[in-house]
């Protein structure tokens, strides 16, 4: 957790960002959202298999959540991993003159990270490596600044300049400076949005086993050195998204959509629900309260997750745009398993890549699968087909859930095609049914 000396750090960065951009944020601004298979990606593969991108993304997500339990049982979680497909890249810029990268946008991690000529040891990157050196406006934080001796997971090891280390659950990492720089977005208006004193860091040391070739990551959750918290009240702590079904779920690879912040994350019309964001001391992740799933007329309770007197406990889920598969408690999965296959009926067969526990054989006609519900706090979540089955194969279609430890998180494919708003202030997150290519 951040120390008041940090807080001042960030009051006065914030302050600078108010002064020069009061008039940009009257009405906010939106960046566009890429996924990483679309072919507007500069990682786009059009000669991988369509269907390994699924199966990398399921061992991902179940590293990411091994990582989360082993995180939360410490009530200190450094980082988080980043599935192999299955992400959203945002586009910035960074330094003066802005250099243009591409970051998983990622709600489970807390600091905004890329890679950085001279490399000691880098992963393969398609675009161009940010050189710090050729930036008039980057600067290393000190190792004397209350800024290296507050961040979580940094300090100076004989050196002047402060370093940070990023470790993730299966061993991979990111090493390298702490720094400030200028970050740009280039809005959807038209107009370009710079950020001056942007706390980053810039790795020169990164390893890691998923074969990820994006600049790094863009942490968007409540940690203090996450994006979101060093925008603050800049944005009035609001941000929103919209996912469009990827190459996992629709075959479409060419859909695009928003990240916006500020007024324009403001999510409101007809439809919307909204349910309370739930906060635990030295966790960084948003936590919400999910009672049941319905599936037709049937509710399956997350009975696991209530206390003496039989309530559902608070905060019992993460919401997270960075795994890509929905993760529950074991007992609570294996009972909405259980009423998904008794309404489908088609042939059930086991997963040739022992990831999925509930596959069936697809047949010449349009399968029907049920609609299933999210019974959040306050807010009921109707999620398609299309966000709750993925087709490993020709002819085989899983259920995009899976069993994990004492922990559940709501992943990105559920949430495609559905408008999720954060409101910090009001803590509250708001959900609205969207068609999100269109966005």
């Amino acid at each position: 957790m951040a120390t008041h000396s940090f807080q001042i750090l960030f009051f006065f960065c914030l302050l600078s960002f108010i002064v020069s951009l009061s008039q940009a944020f009257n009405n906010g601004f939106s960046v566009e959202l890429i996924h990483r298979d679309s072919e507007k990606s500069p990682f786009f593969q059009p000669n991988q298999n369509k269907y390994q991108s699924i199966i990398n993304a399921a061992r991902h997500s179940i590293n990411r959540a091994n990582h989360f339990y082993k995180s939360a049982a410490k009530d200190a979680p450094e980082s988080t991993i980043l599935p192999d497909a299955g992400a959203y890249l945002m586009t910035y810029s960074v330094g003066t003159p802005p250099f243009k990268q591409f970051g998983i946008a990622d709600t489970g991690s807390d600091i905004v990270w890329l890679q950085c000529e001279p490399c000691e040891t880098c992963f393969n990157q398609t675009t161009p490596i940010f050189k710090p050196a050729q930036s008039s406006t980057y600067k290393n934080v000190p190792c004397s600044s209350d800024t290296c001796q507050s961040v979580r997971s940094s300090g100076c090891s004989g050196k002047n300049n402060c370093e940070y280390t990023i470790t993730y659950g299966d061993g991979s990492k990111s090493e390298g400076d702490l720094s400030v720089d200028t970050v740009t977005f280039e809005s959807t208006t038209g107009a370009s949005v710079s950020f001056p004193k942007t706390l980053i860091g810039c790795g020169t040391d990164n390893t890691v086993t998923f074969n990820g070739r994006s600049s790094g990551i863009v942490g968007l959750s409540g940690g203090p050195a996450s994006l979101i918290t060093q925008l603050g009240s800049t944005i009035g702590g609001k941000f929103s998204y919209c996912l469009p079904p990827s190459t996992l779920t629709s075959g479409s690879s060419s859909a695009t959509s928003k990240l916006s912040f500020g007024d324009a994350a403001i999510v409101s019309g007809t439809g919307v629900v909204s349910t309370p964001i739930v906060t635990k001391n030295g966790e960084i992740f948003y936590f919400l309260t999910l009672e049941s799933f319905s599936v037709g007329t049937k509710r399956v309770e997350f009975a696991s997750s209530t206390n003496a007197v039989g309530e559902v406990d608070e905060g019992n889920i993460i919401i997270d745009s960075g795994t890509t598969l929905t993760l529950l408690p074991s007992e609570i999965y294996s009972n909405l398993e259980a009423e998904v296959a008794k309404v489908v009926n088609l042939e059930r067969v086991d997963d040739p890549n022992n990831l999925f526990d509930l596959c069936y054989t697809l047949t010449s006609e349009e399968p029907e699968f049920p609609v299933i519900t999210a019974n959040f706090q306050g807010a009921d979540v109707v999620l398609q087909p299309v966000s709750t089955f993925v087709q490993i194969s020709d002819s085989i279609a899983c259920f995009a859930f899976t069993p994990a430890q004492d922990l559940a998180i709501f992943g990105n494919l559920v949430q495609q095609n559905l408008l999720v708003g954060y409101d910090l202030e009001a803590k509250k997150l708001s959900f609205k049914p969207t068609d999100c290519s269109k966005e």
